[in-house]
């Protein structure tokens, strides 16, 4: 079964279920803070689990676009990746435990509608309780109803079966599902064999439902929620794994067109591990490029860099030529012509990226590798770790793999404390926003998120309506808008932007939503985030007495302040460049 059937199954499963099918979110979240991509499904559904009525409906499915890195040192093993697509099924506050494991099952084992797979090679784990929250009999007991053998479920502690978001969020017990690829079957496990069949990579989790019941803040569980919440997940290249018989992610569709590619090699690990991880690096970057990214030395761009960088020096330990990456990134498109057609349009930008940075990044690598077998003598400072950084760019993480080959030590912290020095880093990045969360909701960001929308129509109205939406970033200290056009902003226009903002802010507007249909929605004029897709239904803020005579209309999730008046005074701080065509405000409300 191919990955385009696997997609295919599981959103026909959940259509037929009662489930409004959602588009993917863009990788880069909007007004979010805290996370610098997308790292699951449920991720742009935060405030639905928190009570807040979904235009979709209580039943929600889609296939959405990820990016993880904090598992970065395990690509290159069976199932490891940086880019992945979760297919995921919500339930907001309507059905539970019972409905969600039950077709969990079905779409896992039937054949008629589902994958077809052999429930005897199924192991479960459930959560197995402590001071916050019981063990989780309840889906034990589904999941013997359904046949599984009560020696074939294990229960795990909250690192393994206890899903949360970060410090603050929704958050609850999950039940996994984990398959057997051995050719000859495992058989029956005890609870220390499964664990060593899941950390050999001999049984591959398939599937997770997570049951979103609780509220953590400050890293505390603090109670229930008002309604009980399904969030479940399935990796689409697992799963292709899988159902395609192979014993890695490489192997199957997904990986296919970019392997063939790759120089063979020596068939030994690390030959193996290097030609995965260009594949996965090339691939992860075709996606984030796809959706505006460019490298750079902060936030999403540098996670860019990073595995660019990462790529090159993997490419060249399989002898690729230089400028290979380009080459290799024009067949990522190719697996996913039919599902996003932007991999397609933008193959040419991409590539153009790809060359630009491996062509930057080799004017200094080998003279960064001298600089730095002259310091493997010893352990490695943090100045010299961010002399490296600086001078060769060499990303920190490039640094401590290398040190780790030579079985020395990195002063992480002593670079952490240069990098600070040197560089205007947001607190989030320094503080670990590389981790992934939710987006915080305070009074203030409602005001930024609000003041984002009429600096929105502003710049419209100054520059004229060529200026499309690239991107946006909240925090309760400014706004940031990343937007296309082609010029640097003069004194005069960003004086009259500003004005055009304060005049409406004085004006007291109020601040409304509507839900409407898709195409009644852009009927209305309203602005839309140019790469986003939308469902069929959608909620369309306005500022304005109605949405006949409003000053500003865009499709949005909200929240926001209910009036303008509420927001202060906009000051803009500062106007650059990020890119070819692509300029960046940052704002604050004084």
């Amino acid at each position: 079964m191919d990955s385009k059937e696997i997609r295919r199954r599981f959103l026909a499963f959940f259509e037929k279920r009662g489930h409004t099918m959602l588009p993917s979110a863009p990788l880069v979240p909007e007004n979010d803070p805290s996370a610098l991509f997308i790292t699951a499904g449920m991720q742009p559904l935060a405030p639905f689990l928190m009570g807040n009525p979904h235009p979709g409906g209580r039943r929600l499915a889609n296939v959405q676009k990820c990016v993880r890195t904090q598992d970065i040192e395990s690509v290159g093993d069976a199932t490891h990746d940086t880019f992945f697509e979760m297919l995921g099924n919500w339930s907001l506050g309507d059905y539970f435990k019972e409905e969600a494991i039950r077709w969990s099952y079905e779409l896992l084992t039937s054949t008629d509608e589902g994958f077809g797979l052999d429930s005897r090679r199924l192991y479960i784990t459930c959560f197995a309780g402590d001071e916050n929250a019981p063990r989780d009999e309840e889906s034990a007991c589904v999941w013997r109803s359904l046949g599984i053998p009560e020696n074939r479920i294990y229960y795990l502690p909250v690192e393994n079966n206890w899903w949360s978001p970060g410090e603050n969020g929704p958050c609850g017990p999950d039940t996994e599902m984990f398959y057997d690829i051995t050719p000859a079957g495992l058989g029956e496990l005890t609870h220390e064999q499964f664990l060593w069949a899941d950390d050999s990579q001999q049984t591959v989790e398939i599937w997770n439902d997570v049951f979103i019941e609780y509220e953590k803040r400050a890293g505390k569980v603090v109670g229930k929620l008002a309604q009980k919440n399904v969030d479940t997940g399935a990796g689409l290249e697992r799963l292709a794994m899988v159902l395609q018989k192979k014993d890695n992610i490489f192997d199957a569709d997904l990986f296919a067109p970019i392997m063939a590619e790759l120089p063979a090699g020596d068939g030994r690990n690390a030959s193996v591990r290097a030609r995965r991880i260009v594949a996965d690096h090339v691939r992860t970057s075709v996606f984030i490029a796809t959706d505006g990214v460019s490298p750079s030395n902060t936030s999403q761009g540098y996670v860019l860099r990073r595995l660019l960088r990462r790529a090159v020096r993997f490419a060249d330990l399989l002898g690729m030529p230089p400028l290979s990456l380009a080459r290799i990134a024009g067949c990522v498109p190719h697996a996913y012509a039919d599902i996003y057609p932007e991999l397609e349009t933008s193959q040419g930008a991409v590539q153009e990226l790809f060359e630009k940075e491996e062509t930057l990044f080799r004017k200094t690598l080998h003279r960064g590798m001298r600089e730095f077998k002259k310091l493997s003598h010893a352990n490695i400072s943090g100045h010299d770790a961010f002399l490296l950084f600086s001078s060769y760019g060499f990303p920190f993480e490039l640094t401590a793999e290398l040190a780790r080959e030579h079985e020395i030590a990195v002063d992480e912290a002593g670079f952490r404390e240069e990098l600070a020095k040197h560089q205007e880093l947001s607190r989030a990045s320094t503080e670990g926003k590389f981790k992934g969360g939710l987006a915080g909701g305070s009074e203030k960001e409602l005001k930024y998120h609000t003041a984002t929308h009429l600096l929105h129509q502003a710049l419209a109205d100054v520059l004229g309506e060529s200026v499309r939406q690239m991107g946006s970033n909240i925090n309760a200290e400014r706004l940031r808008f990343d937007f296309a056009h082609e010029s640097k902003l003069t004194d005069e226009e960003k004086q009259k932007v500003e004005e055009i903002v304060n005049e409406k802010i004085r004006e007291n507007l109020p601040v409304q939503s509507v839900i409407l249909l898709r195409e009644e929605a852009e009927k209305t004029g309203a602005r839309h985030f140019f790469k986003e897709k939308y469902g069929d239904t959608v909620t369309l803020y306005y500022i304005g007495p109605d949405l006949a005579h409003a000053y500003s209309k865009e499709f949005c999730g909200g929240p926001h302040a209910s009036r303008t008046g509420e927001l202060g005074t906009l000051r803009i701080v500062k106007e650059e460049a990020v890119s070819a065509g692509l300029r960046r405000i940052k704002a604050v409300l004084e």
